[in-house]
């Protein structure tokens, strides 16, 4: 193999990845979105370029030996910001990680010693490249150095050669001196020729060749002004072509042979990335399955027996349990294999082996067995579609991460495990492979991987809880989220009743009322035309009808929903319009979307509650997504209908809370005006409508209560005066006026909003009542957009996640208080700040007592809680 050095100008690199990124810092507030970025790079150039040897160089310090001969020399460059000064230490930690030497030489800069490290092997016909965004390096490309110059940030690069230089600058490298020379640089402050610019520097030297000879035909100039030009500042070119030119005979004290690449130890990188809180990167540096330092993966050798019967020596009563399953939907998938480990052993269990073992479900079914699992809920519902309900759970890694890091996306256990510094488990998609690859591999590989993945969850279960403890998050995780985890599973199993027969009633009625207005908006149109279709609806609504264009995309006029609401007033065919488009949307989302999910044997649909996804801590659903289930429309409520009973005489029982995030507001912001009008039961839209309006009860209008419910709610989510404009369609300083007088109403409310971003500016995180918490990396970014969006995030969650957490609670108490009542009433679904029970008509009365009772109370607040409740034969008539 030939020898391949790659030279990185370390401070060109750091610096463009600084100012590309915004401002991150990790746990500890230390600033590392430069290290971040410089560490990508590298990641990404090592797997590329796959070097041989590798160089960093930096700059020595302020003073060089081209200070000598103009003293301005890189003057007027503005002062390093002291958080990209505290990460050039950080940066040399990285690299030492990856065995990459890095290295600086007084009075020199990175450009010089990278020019003479690379004049030192070229001539042995070594590959060399040299990664920087800086130009001036361009001067050292040959038939042996390529260039890399960063653009865009330092995600990507452009690779120059001799021939790309010639085609991208129409001249050649050598000439690259010459042309900054003529053309100066502000950034570096090398003077040139003033009022040559890059165009004229290059006419000059395809002309002429070199500056020299610029000089020496000076008279065969073209232009008056120019000629003058370059006479009048000979000396400030000839002085530029010295300061830009790399002196690639500096006197380093490193040979090719000091800067040998090897590959990097993993767990000196790993234990940097996990200080640094280099989430992503542990990930992606454990790429591959080879045990070799070029590679991802270093998985020490793992003892474990496979089964074929089970046995008392199993089970010391604390043990990690998988249950392991391929497809996504545990609701249909199939058990593939179990593994169990403890402080003794490991092992693997055939499906077949385990589930026909009266001992093994003994165990499983034995609450004082502690079992540490990943997934509580999915590892209940698979367990229960076999016939075994697990008791005793006492971990769930999952919640526990999700807790931990409410922010990363990956919770499974291999990259859990990176993010403890740990390689000892692939991804399953390499063990499985992933769409219509997947597929289970061979008993010996399989087995391996599951336990493998039980080991980690043993072996981590410590750190997690450790983590938990020390963040006060504990509690929050053992009384709250692994109690409901148990709940949800159970609802899942359970489902809940559809009526099919009644959504195909609803689709044929759909189908006809979709029709009606498709006649009707091709009568106003004059002629008929595809509704569906941007390209046809354009011309007619634009060209024919005359009515105003909003927007134009490149394929013609814009027909999107934001641009047609605003032209609802300008003609009768555009509410036609949106109507269509909001009833097909009904009809193909939603009621041929709750079709396909119907479980065929039983008729009921199976809902996946999502427990450790949104970072305020509000549960969602998918296949289907209950949530979204369109309320404004009444075509959307009447598809509720469709929800029913699952025995005869039964009803459906469904309670909400009332202005839960408004009250929940009041509480943290300890607003005396806000607390009080909750405490009186008072209309809290009205109430805000009289303080804002400065107006009598009686005085309200519709439109000022429908103004002060605007406000309420866009104030709990930290609502700019121009998307309140939006909202009400007033103008921007009409809204900004509405949200003033708001806050000169309630004054704690604006303290609290100010509060709490100066909080999360200090500690990195906003907390709900539970301590449940929400990292904010952006709240000091000076992206304002990035910064702006942080902020408002600061003021909404500590609001909505409290929210959540009240109603999580009340879910656990309300399902404790059935089971002690002996009640056969049963909840099946939560949606938003709403829970669906069905129950016997018999139980009717208990229900109206107990349910609001439980949620009204389920926490202390300093103001009341309030629970509305309604039911009836379906969903819809629960209302």
């Amino acid at each position: 193999m030939s020898n391949k050095l790659v030279l990185i100008d370390g401070n060109s690199i750091i610096y463009r990845a600084f100012f590309a990124l915004p401002l991150l810092n990790n746990d500890k507030g230390v600033y590392t979105n430069a290290v971040y970025g410089f560490t990508t790079m590298l990641l990404r150039m090592i797997e590329e370029e796959k070097p041989t040897h590798m160089l960093v160089a930096f700059d020595a310090g302020k003073t060089t030996f081209r200070h000598e001969t103009y003293k301005e020399y890189k003057g007027g460059r503005q002062k390093t910001p002291p958080e990209l000064s505290e990460q050039f230490p950080l940066l040399k930690e990285v690299l030492d990680a990856f065995s990459i030497t890095h290295y600086e030489l007084d009075n020199y800069e990175a450009d010089d010693i990278i020019g003479t490290l690379s004049k030192k092997v070229e001539k042995d016909d070594w590959e060399v490249t040299i990664i920087s965004g800086d130009k001036d390096l361009l001067q050292l490309v040959s038939d042996r150095v390529t260039v890399n110059l960063t653009k865009k940030g330092i995600s990507e690069v452009e690779k120059y050669t001799p021939d790309f230089v010639l085609e991208k600058m129409e001249i050649t490298q050598e000439q690259i001196i010459d042309l900054k020379a003529l053309m100066g640089d502000n950034s570096d402050n090398i003077p040139g020729v003033p009022g040559v610019g890059e165009k004229t520097a290059v006419k000059l030297l395809k002309q002429f060749d070199t500056l020299e000879n610029v000089y020496e035909h000076l008279d065969e100039v073209s232009g008056k002004k120019l000629k003058e030009k370059l006479a009048n500042h000979k000396e400030e070119a000839f002085m530029s072509k010295k300061l830009v030119t790399i002196n690639r005979s500096s006197p380093i004290t490193i040979e090719p042979d000091d800067v040998k690449y090897n590959g990097y130890a993993h767990d000196k990188v790993r234990a940097v990335f996990t200080e640094l809180g280099f989430q992503s990167l542990l990930t992606r540096i454990q790429g591959t399955k080879e045990n070799n330092t070029e590679s991802g993966y270093q998985q020490a050798p793992i003892d474990f027996s496979v089964m074929d019967e089970v046995n008392e020596e199993m089970f010391t009563g604390e043990e990690a349990l998988i249950v392991e399953l391929l497809e996504e939907n545990y609701h249909q998938a199939a058990i593939q294999g179990f593994s169990i480990v403890n402080n003794k052993a490991a092992f693997f269990l055939p499906t077949d082996v385990a589930l026909q073992s009266d001992l093994f479900k003994a165990w499983l079914e034995d609450s004082s067995k502690k079992k540490y699992v990943f997934d509580a809920k999915k590892t209940l519902v698979s367990l229960l579609r076999a016939g075994v309900h697990i008791k005793g759970i006492a971990f769930d890694m999952l919640l526990a991460s999700y807790l931990i890091n409410p922010s990363e996306n990956n919770h499974d256990i291999p990259a859990i495990s990176h993010r403890f510094g740990r390689t000892d488990v692939y991804m399953d998609e390499e063990v499985y492979g992933k769409g219509a690859k997947l597929k289970l591999p061979e008993q010996s590989v399989f087995a391996e991987h599951i336990v493998r993945k039980a080991t980690m969850l043993y072996e981590l279960r410590p750190q997690m809880e450790k983590q938990l403890k020390e963040n006060e998050q504990y509690e929050l995780f053992k009384e709250l989220e692994m109690p409901l985890a148990l709940i949800l599973g159970e609802m899942e199993h359970t489902g809940v009743l559809v009526d099919t027969k009644r959504l195909e009633e609803m689709r044929i009625d759909l189908k006809n009322r979709l029709a009606e207005l498709e006649e009707e908006v091709h009568a106003l149109a004059g002629e008929p035309f595809n509704l569906n279709s941007p390209k046809q609806l354009g011309p007619i609504l634009f060209e024919k009808l005359g009515l105003p264009v909003i927007k134009k995309t490149k394929t013609g006029y814009s027909t999107a929903a934001d641009v047609l609401e605003q032209l609802q007033d300008e003609h009768e065919i555009i509410p036609k319009l949106l109507l269509y488009r909001q009833l097909g949307k009904l009809q193909s989302t939603y009621i041929e979307g709750l079709l396909k999910v119907v479980d065929e044997k039983t008729n009921k649909i199976h809902t996946r509650f999502n427990q450790a996804l949104t970072q305020t801590g509000r549960l969602s659903s998918i296949e289907p997504n209950l949530q979204n289930i369109p309320i404004r429309l009444e075509e959307g409520r009447k598809i509720r209908q469709a929800f029913i009973p699952a025995e005869e005489g039964w009803v459906m029982f469904a309670a909400d809370y009332s202005q839960i995030e408004l009250r929940v507001l009041a509480h943290i912001a300890g607003d005396e005006k806000l607390m009080a009008a909750f405490k009186q039961q008072a209309d809290i839209h009205t109430q805000t409508a009289m303080d804002v309006f400065h107006v009598d009860k009686g005085e309200v209008t519709a439109n000022m209560r429908r103004q002060a419910k605007a406000v309420n709610f866009g104030i709990v989510y930290g609502i700019s005066d121009y998307g309140l404009s939006q909202n009400l369609g007033i103008t921007r300083k009409g809204a900004k006026q509405f949200i003033d007088r708001y806050f000169e109403s309630y004054p704690g409310v604006k303290t609290y909003m100010e509060e709490i971003v100066q909080e999360a500016k200090h500690q990195g995180y906003v907390s709900t009542i539970m301590n449940r918490r929400r990292y904010l990396p952006d709240i000091t970014s000076r992206n304002f957009n990035q910064r702006s969006f942080a902020e408002r995030t600061a003021m909404n969650t500590p609001i909505q996640g409290s929210a959540a957490d009240i109603i999580k609670k009340a879910m656990i108490d309300l399902h404790e208080k059935l089971k002690k009542e002996q009640l056969q009433a049963r909840i099946l679904l939560q949606v938003h700040d709403e829970l669906i029970l069905e129950a016997p008509q018999s139980e009717i009365e208990t229900l109206k007592e107990i349910v609001p009772a439980i949620m009204e109370n389920t926490v202390e607040l300093n103001v009341p809680l309030k629970v509305d409740y309604a039911y009836g034969d379906s969903w819809f008539d629960a209302k």
